[in-house]
């Protein structure tokens, strides 16, 4: 991860604001210094202001580190990685996979304890420590967790002076300068200062400190870099490094050098007095620390704290059971990514900044390869071009094509030869060469891991020798890059990449075949020469084949978020946290023989995103805006037509998800516009997915409205109904079923149903705890709100008393027509009441009574309220729904309460529904001795013989899930 360094005069006005506070700069760190005095009685150290500038410089975190709150210090989230000392003759073995010393031989070191020196021979002579690793394995963190310690002074204070250099920011600068000019440049309070003077032995004090020593060109051929031991002699800053290694410029001095594995032999091994390799996280323990550093520091709530508590065991198991995952969380940088994912999946809320799961990896990407390239050798005759190709386009042009092979042929695993194939690729020069060396050493291992899992859809049939397969280290990496990799145009087709050829070469000759026609013209007739201008087709069949193409990019969008075999699968998000928590119990069941990847065509989309393509470009990878014009139009097209198509939940939720990413709220709006039912029954809404709900209809006009929303069986609760709320204005009919609503919940309930802006005409409340608190409360809002026609309260424990509370509060709404209040242990004389209410009600048609602890009596009576004569000044009937009977007679409703227990049995008492389920028994049984009518009695049969069916199913366990009552 690259360092943050700020502008000098950011750097000088943040210190005069702090000089004037007089405050101390390290309240987290326990590092107290005296605040700056104006008065010239008290002289500064000009060390202690190099602290003091150091902690400004050093302390701020990356911009990454804000989707975590922003509750972190340095010290609270560093957890030191594995560093182990490597011996120089190791040779080779210092290019070693950093996987492969997850059994180190030998014992963890210390920053600290590199500098003390074991080599009587070298008493008076600074050590030249060079500190290497892999990309991810936190080479950067740990050197601003050194720089911050010796600033506190908790660390490597036996040094006065600690000066850090950006070999990246020397190998930039091209003019000539002394040691003490490059100090002076940076550190402008060192000027001068006597530790760097050259005289005595002064120079012990001082500490060195070059990071990302590949950025720089070092030649140590004497012939090539003169010999200096002057300190105020003006050098290229290249020799000035060579001459503090070598030991000739200050030798007294110590320098710790950082750098990747490739660039290990720019130095020679003389002058290194010790390697240390640093390893990452090679134990469970380490990235336990980790994750709890980061997770368990929230916002101080403590339901999020148990949460999080949660998440870290559950990773912990993963991590304990040598997954895959564990292989990558090996590297710091992906135990980022693993934290940043599930604070975006877990801790999302209505008051977090937008995020997106595309712009995670964005900035992860970001994170480790800003401005990294790819160096292009040591000679002087390399075009300037090629010194600054871009390490991430070089990894998209390589292991995205990899990647994108893998997803054309559902595959996941790679063989060692298929890597050396498709990285090695057709490489010419050796300057190409050079680079896959460079690349394969530094780059490769931190996408691609060795497999540890069995059943990662490897080949049947055993290759020879056994030979290792490799995966993506984040299945999920995988799919990102091969959406990197189409819609950044890497798959031309050959058509394509020929037509461009000849588009470019025809087109830059019509320019002087055209003038000479013009000429021509005017002597000879112009149809002689008709056949030049097919020359201008060329550039427009090229960008007619640039369109088609954008738009086959579309196509595989649309075919890939929508495909039949992958309908039945959980949603992506839900994919996405098994793959970092592991998967607890019984193994899902895939539907289809290949690795479905249904993330990428939501990394496609997600990408497209302006907001991702400013970070993309800042890597390298440059996607033009006329690009992602063609696609979303082609896009949008191919959307409409997939959902004119009724589509399993799961697709609906991957769809939203999509056009979350997409951060595009005109796509969005006509998107949806075509979709007027919304069905997410059984999907496991969290924070997130709903956030993502209200976001993408938050996206239409107010004049858009939804048929009906299904979120039944969603286990939403009382904090997920606030981030719903701006979907729920935009929905009709509202289906909350087999939730875990309580009294709470109500509230905000109440306070929708009392927005006028709602128009919700259906709200169906069904087996949620609303009690008669919560009934109560919801009842509140029937005098302000003129759009709710049917109220379902089914098994929601309303009670007597809330039955009562119902009745008395009817009359306030006047466009109530149909109330479901079954299983709801109301008695007779409650239910009486509640039909008496209904019938003087206006509009009210039909009422739900059925499963509730009604006698015969009540039944009887409940029949003859509803009827019109005598009890109705209007005339209205009002149908009273009790039994599969009315009196002596079938029901007409018979078969939607039938159905309606046997699709909710399951979830009910049993024993409750078994009673009920014999009285209608006993009932039918009576009402059928009353008529000697043949043809009645049959009918009574069929209805006696369904409720004994439903009652044997009940009793053998065979009911279907609970899916939810609809009128």
């Amino acid at each position: 991860m690259a360092l943050l360094h700020r502008q000098p005069s950011q750097m000088l006005r943040l210190w005069r604001w702090k000089m004037k506070a007089e405050v101390s700069l390290y309240p987290a760190t326990g590092f107290h210094c005296r605040a700056f005095c104006s008065t010239p009685s008290e002289p500064v150290e000009p060390i202690e202001i190099h602290k003091r500038k150091l902690f400004l410089w050093f302390s701020p975190l990356p911009h990454e580190e804000k989707q975590f709150g922003g509750y972190f210090s340095p010290e609270t989230m560093h957890v030191d990685p594995l560093i182990l000392e490597r011996k120089a003759e190791e040779g080779s073995g210092l290019l070693s996979s950093p996987c492969q010393t997850q059994n180190p031989s030998s014992p963890s070191v210390t920053v600290e304890e590199l500098f003390e020196s074991t080599d009587p021979l070298s008493v008076g002579q600074g050590l030249n420590v060079l500190m290497y690793g892999a990309v991810g394995t936190g080479k950067s963190t740990v050197v601003r967790k050194l720089v911050l310690d010796w600033c506190a002074g908790t660390t490597l204070t036996h040094f006065k002076l600690l000066i850090p250099f950006s070999c990246e920011d020397l190998g930039q600068l091209s003019k000539v300068a002394s040691l003490r000019d490059l100090v002076s440049r940076k550190y402008l309070h060192l000027t001068k200062h006597p530790l760097l003077s050259g005289e005595g032995n002064q120079a012990k004090d001082v500490l060195f400190l070059f990071s990302g020593l590949e950025k720089m060109k070092l030649d140590f051929r004497i012939g090539a870099t003169e010999l200096c031991s002057d300190p105020n002699e003006k050098l290229t800053p290249g020799e000035v490094v060579v001459n503090l290694l070598r030991k000739y410029l200050l030798p007294e001095a110590s320098i710790l050098v950082t750098t990747r594995l490739s660039a290990l032999d720019r130095i020679p091994q003389k002058f290194v007095s010790r390697y240390a390799q640093i390893c990452g996280f090679s134990d469970p323990d380490r990235q336990r620390a980790y994750f709890t550093s980061r997770l368990l520091q929230q916002n101080g709530e403590t339901a999020c704290d148990h949460e999080a508590q949660a998440l870290i065991e559950l990773l912990y198991l993963n991590l304990q059971r040598e997954s895959q995952l564990a292989a990558a969380c090996f590297l710091p940088s992906y135990c980022w990514l693993t934290c940043a994912t599930l604070h975006f999946l877990h801790f999302t809320n209505a008051k977090s900044p937008i995020r997106t799961l595309t712009g995670i990896y964005t900035s992860f990407l970001r994170l480790n390869f800003g401005g990294e390239v790819l160096s292009a050798g040591t000679g002087t005759n390399v075009p300037m071009q090629e010194l600054h190709s871009s390490l991430m386009l070089y990894v998209v042009r390589t292991v995205g094509k990899l990647a994108f092979d893998g997803i054309t042929y559902k595959r996941t695993s790679f063989s060692a030869k298929e890597l050396e194939q498709w990285i090695g690729g057709k490489t010419k020069t050796d300057e190409d060469l050079r680079q896959l060396a460079m690349f394969q050493t530094d780059v490769l291992d931190f996408f691609l891991a060795p497999c540890v899992e069995g059943g990662k859809h490897l080949p049947e049939e055993p290759t020879e020798n056994d030979e290792k397969w490799y995966v993506f280290a984040v299945p999920a990496m995988q799919e990102y890059l091969a959406a990197l990799y189409v819609v950044l145009g890497e798959n031309k087709s050959a058509l394509e990449k020929l037509t461009k050829q000849v588009s470019v070469a025809i087109g830059q000759a019509s320019e002087d075949v055209g003038a000479l026609v013009n000429i021509l013209s005017k002597f000879i007739p112009l149809r002689i020469f008709a056949v030049f201008n097919l020359l201008k087709l060329f550039p427009k069949l090229y960008e007619k084949i640039r369109s088609y193409n954008k738009g086959s990019i579309a196509r595989t969008m649309a075919a890939e978020m929508f495909r039949s075999e992958d309908s039945y699968n959980e949603d992506v998000l839900d994919q996405v946290e098994q793959s970092l928590l592991g998967v607890h119990g019984p193994q899902p069941q895939q539907c289809s023989e290949g690795q479905p990847f249904e993330l990428y065509p939501i990394f496609m989309g997600g990408l497209l995103h302006y907001g991702n393509r400013v970070l993309l470009q800042q890597l390298g990878c440059n996607i033009q805006s006329s690009t992602v014009a063609q696609i979303t139009s082609a896009l949008k097209k191919y959307l409409v037509r997939e959902l004119s198509k009724q589509q399993p939940p799961e697709e609906l939720m991957d769809l939203l998800v999509l056009l979350y990413e997409f951060q595009n709220p005109r796509l969005t709006a006509e998107v949806l516009a075509s979709i007027r039912n919304i069905c997410l029954k059984n999907i496991r809404m969290t924070s997130l997915k709903c956030f993502i709900l209200s976001s993408v209809i938050s996206c239409t006009p107010a004049s858009y409205h939804l048929e009906e929303l299904d979120l039944s069986s969603c286990l939403l609760t009382h904090s997920l109904l606030q981030m719903l709320r701006p979907a729920f204005k935009h929905t009709r009919n509202l289906n909350l079923q087999f939730n875990s609503l309580g009294p709470e919940s109500c509230i905000h309930l109440r306070e929708l149903l009392r927005d006028p802006n709602s128009s919700i005409r259906s709200l169906q409340l069904c087996d949620n705890p609303l009690l008669e608190s919560g009934v109560r409360t919801l009842l509140e809002a029937l005098p302000e709100n003129q759009s709710l026609m049917s109220l379902s309260l089914m098994h929601t424990e309303l009670g007597d008393n809330g039955a009562l509370d119902l009745a008395e509060r009817l009359q306030q709404h006047a466009g109530l027509q149909e109330l479901n209040v079954a299983y709801n242990n109301i008695g007779d004389n409650s239910a009486l009441t509640l039909v008496d209410a209904c019938r003087e009600h206006p509009s009210i048609h039909t009422v739900h009574l059925y499963l509730n602890h009604l006698s015969d009596v009540g039944k009887q009576s409940l029949y003859v309220r509803g009827g019109p004569k005598g009890h109705s000044s209007s005339g209205r009937r009002v149908k009273v729904l009790v039994s599969v009977t009315e009196g002596a007679d079938i029901s007409e409703d018979w078969h939607p309460i039938l159905r309606v227990i046997r699709e909710n049995a399951s979830s009910w008492d049993r024993e409750r529904v078994k009673q009920q389920l014999k009285v209608f028994l006993r009932d039918l049984e009576w009402g059928r001795q009353q008529h000697h009518s043949l043809w009645k009695r049959l009918h009574f049969r069929r209805v006696e013989k369904g409720v004994r069916q439903t009652l044997q199913m009940l009793e053998k366990d065979t009911l279907p899930p609970a899916t939810g009552y609809s009128n």
